[in-house]
């Protein structure tokens, strides 16, 4: 492992404890080093506040040793100014003469400008350093300015015989039909903390009354969201306790009543499109979809996903309805009890 790579594996481990608190902006780390020792390091702690950069140049004691020192950043410098002044003019102001860089910034307020400022000022960017691994850590943000959408996952749990819910007559005789179990719960509500938004569809409210927030797990609230095509759920459902911001897709009306939002859509056209796009518009990074089953293979048909997290009981249905099949390779497995968690990656090209 040479010294940069190195260096930037630290890196991306700062930036990881931003994961879930830094939304919209992407997680950052970044570290000094002079003489082969680590000086200075910090990260993006929380959206408005200061960037990786800034805490890593403050936490500096002897700033004397700055224009000796290579700055070390898992994503390149912003160059705008947003909330925060630009990390660029900072770098150049400290005297800094070498920064290294996991991956260019597709946002179209910095794309390449950070880097540009940089070099004009005499300072060498050395570039691409891990950067598929920079661009992993950022997935969402890479795929909301890339894709212009959100990052889509799609959750469910099943039977080891392959269905998501039982037939009318099991649960017709109280047979429980619970799926996962305490551990899997937990790593949800953990996964809901990591994202900005949650979608079902019509059915799981109305057949489960789920509250879709955060219980078993620490972060902040998560923007729910369902698909209500004639707004026939009950007022009285969980989903609309105003707990939480709140997204109703439907085709009858544009509303807004305190944290509830009715949202207008073309149902004869491609809903999964339209719902991508008004995402996308307010600002959404991340999408985590949850059921049911109609819902779920609508978005895996549209090829708009880009994970699949599958739960497996221990439990066998023999019939019911059956789970949605991922034709994709496997990238990850891990037992959770008896348990078994399956994580796919999205490897097609969009439509």
């Amino acid at each position: 492992m040479n010294d940069h790579t190195k260096y930037m594996k630290r890196c991306l481990e700062l930036a990881k404890n931003g994961l879930g608190l830094v939304y919209p902006n992407p997680m950052v780390g970044s570290v000094l080093v002079h003489n082969g020792l680590i000086i200075g390091e910090g990260w993006h702690q929380k959206a408005g506040c200061s960037h990786a950069e800034v805490n890593a140049i403050d936490s500096v004691k002897n700033k004397a040793l700055l224009p000796k020192a290579t700055l070390y950043v898992n994503l390149e410098p912003c160059s705008h100014h947003g909330r925060t002044p630009p990390c660029a003019d900072l770098i150049i102001s400290s005297g800094i003469k070498k920064v290294v860089i996991g991956a260019a910034d597709t946002n179209k307020q910095v794309g390449g400008k950070g880097i540009k400022r940089l070099r004009e000022n005499g300072v060498e960017v050395v570039m691409h350093v891990l950067e598929k691994e920079a661009r992993e850590l950022n997935k969402r943000f890479f795929t909301f300015h890339e894709k212009k959408r959100p990052y889509v996952i799609l959750k469910w749990a099943q039977s080891k015989d392959g269905y998501i819910f039982p037939d009318a007559s099991r649960v017709e005789k109280g047979i429980p039909y619970w799926i996962s179990n305490s551990y899997s719960l937990q790593r949800v509500h953990q996964w809901r903390s990591e994202e900005a938004s949650i979608l079902v569809g019509t059915r799981t409210v109305r057949q489960d009354n789920p509250k879709l927030n955060i219980r078993d797990f620490t972060g902040n609230s998560i923007l729910r969201i369902a698909i209500d095509r004639k707004l026939e759920l009950s007022s009285s459902l969980n989903f609309f306790d105003g707990s939480s911001d709140t997204i109703i897709f439907n085709e009858l009306k544009d509303e807004k009543i305190e944290r509830l939002h009715y949202v207008q859509l073309d149902f004869s056209k491609d809903l999964v499109a339209q719902i991508m796009r008004h995402l996308h518009k307010i600002e959404i990074q991340s999408l985590i979809i949850e059921g049911g089953a109609y819902t779920l293979n609508a978005f895996i048909a549209s090829n708009l996903w880009d994970e699949a997290r599958i739960f497996q009981g221990d439990q066998y249905f023999e019939g019911g309805l059956k789970a949605p099949v991922i034709n994709t390779d496997q990238i990850y497995e891990e037992h959770l009890g008896k348990d078994i968690l399956r994580i796919y990656k999205n490897s097609q090209d969009e439509k």
